[in-house]
């Protein structure tokens, strides 16, 4: 199969963000759009009134109506749509493996300003190992806004793509995915490293100043040795090394107010019989950051 920017679509307005923020990438990268509605037949007894038939017929005017939509607002790009039947979370996660990217809509904010992935999406971003972008749906209020201003296509967000690095593992993978995206955007690159101070509370010592100072030196040092072969690689993109103490999901979800994209990992593992794992870190800036997220697999 060709290779194409893929998004899931419910008809949610969640999953219409996404298709929006889809549009806009594929544009970026000169691929087409592929669309894909995901039909889990029901059993009878939860639809007495319309039958089979019938109800995947009507579902199909979700991708095709999306399809329409999206041409319009953005022409000349290449969109295609179709139908899947099977199990939601499978069927992406199958689809992903074809695509240069996946993206996923959020299903709903929660009240701390962040926003809940529902058990599909979480599904989907444990299981696939191509990278997976989540957008949240309030993303689609600010481009129907600007949309109406401009009176045409969306313009691509400015703010920079924001990178959460272990310097002390790198992964390629994960850094020339944010690189080139920082790179299509024309836009900085914010690289944020976390780090722990020791512990003096749990031996009952007083903090030390000249460590901590020691410390700090060292993991910058680790975090601008991990970039410099990208930057020489990505000459023209500007690099914000950010390192600094404390809890790595914190500093993600402040970075990501006002980010194009938040980049994070995930480390692929073997799938338990509850389902594949997301990551801590992943799973949490999932919930909360306020830019859309890519996760990237990795070993």
């Amino acid at each position: 199969m060709s290779r194409t920017v893929t998004v899931g679509l419910d008809g949610s307005r969640e999953s219409l963000a996404a298709a929006e923020w889809a549009a806009r990438e594929a544009k970026l990268r000169g691929l087409p759009l592929r669309l894909v509605n995901v039909w889990e037949p029901l059993p009878l007894l939860q639809a007495p009134f319309m039958g089979a038939e019938t109800e995947q017929d009507w579902t199909r005017q979700i991708p095709r109506e999306a399809a329409e939509e999206l041409g319009r607002r953005h022409p000349g790009l290449d969109v295609t749509w179709e139908q899947l039947t099977g199990r939601p979370a499978e069927v992406l996660a199958e689809a992903a493996e074809t695509a240069d990217l996946l993206v996923l809509g959020s299903e709903g904010l929660s009240t701390i300003g962040g926003f809940l992935v529902g058990s599909v999406g979480q599904a989907v971003v444990a299981r696939a190992e191509r990278p997976v972008v989540v957008v949240r749906a309030l993303a689609q209020d600010d481009a129907d806004a600007d949309i109406a201003e401009s009176g045409g296509e969306q313009p691509v967000p400015d703010g920079p793509v924001v990178l959460g690095l272990d310097a002390n593992a790198p992964d390629d993978a994960l850094i020339a995915f944010a690189f080139e995206a920082a790179a299509r955007r024309e836009t900085e690159l914010r690289v944020v490293h976390s780090w722990s101070l020791p512990p003096y509370f749990a031996y009952g010592l007083p903090p030390d100043p000249q460590l901590d100072a020691q410390l700090a030196e060292t993991e910058a040092a680790a975090l601008t040795e991990a970039l410099r072969p990208w930057r020489q690689k990505h000459p023209s993109v500007a690099v914000v090394e950010d390192s600094r103490p404390g809890k790595t999901v914190d500093q993600l979800v402040a970075a990501s107010h006002g980010a194009a994209l938040l980049v994070v990992g995930r480390r692929i593992r073997r799938a338990t019989p509850f389902g594949g794992r997301i990551g801590s870190v992943a799973h949490a800036v999932l919930h909360h950051a306020t830019a859309p997220v890519a996760v990237i697999p990795h070993q």
